[in-house]
């Protein structure tokens, strides 16, 4: 996300425009935020959301869930905010016509330096809000570490994997390892 826009906007008229909108917006607090990835991401965050697409997705989908890329909204518990995950994991039924997701079980952020501050502060509270989440991922793009939030009863737990690891996702029955998320991107420390 970048500075808030110079105005406040009701969530209302955030609805109603966002669809017509030239840029996508995420919504906080009332302000709009436009996401500036329009112009293009680097080619490493672009493999990582790759290479997540092609791993997790195919596994969602054999459990029932499906996963959704950084053109689909994830609204906050309370209904206030709208965000853009890199990718979007939700097991809730599909509903023609909508544009946004409720109960994601897996979120996905992919670092960069214009929005690590965001992902990792108001994204989380955000997102570890949503009583579906069981799962918060951040990825670097320019090393080998993911931060993985798991929810374990009713804490968030933070286990950081560097270099090599696995990191479970028990409510899709598996595991994706570092070198699935950084293959072609950061060599194998193995």
């Amino acid at each position: 996300m970048s500075e808030p826009a110079f105005k406040t906007m009701s969530l209302e008229e955030y609805l109603r425009t966002e669809l017509e909108s030239s840029v996508k917006r995420e919504y906080v607090g009332g302000f709009v935020y436009p996401i500036h990835g329009q112009a293009g991401t680097s080619d490493e965050h672009d493999t990582i959301v790759v290479n997540l697409l092609l791993t997790v997705g195919p596994l969602a989908k054999r459990v029932g869930c499906f996963m959704y890329t950084a053109d689909m909204r994830v609204r906050s518990a309370d209904g206030s905010g709208y965000y853009y995950p890199d990718l979007t994991v939700t097991c809730e039924p599909r509903v023609a016509g909508t544009h946004f997701k409720v109960a994601p079980c897996l979120l996905i952020e992919v670092l960069s330096k214009s929005t690590a501050h965001t992902d990792r502060g108001n994204k989380y509270h955000a997102y570890t809000s949503l009583p579906s989440l069981q799962t918060y991922l951040i990825a670097e793009q320019t090393e080998r570490r993911v931060y993985a939030y798991s929810r374990e009863g009713g804490e968030w737990v933070l286990t950081e994997y560097v270099g090599q690891g696995e990191i479970p996702l028990p409510y899709l029955n598996t595991v994706i390892t570092l070198d699935e998320i950084y293959d072609g991107v950061l060599p194998s420390q193995s």
